[in-house]
């Protein structure tokens, strides 16, 4: 059976890669309903 190939130091890697994408698209839906609401409530 083949075990896993990836290294325990690859996981770092792939943490800060999903940290790195999902940080400013967290802060950008948090500002576009920030936006609209400001919008449709005046």
């Amino acid at each position: 059976m083949p075990s896993d190939s990836s290294p325990p130091s690859r996981w770092g890697l792939i943490a800060l890669a999903w940290l790195w994408v999902t940080a400013p698209l967290a802060y950008g839906v948090y500002e576009l309903v920030r936006k609209a609401t400001q919008l449709f409530t005046g």
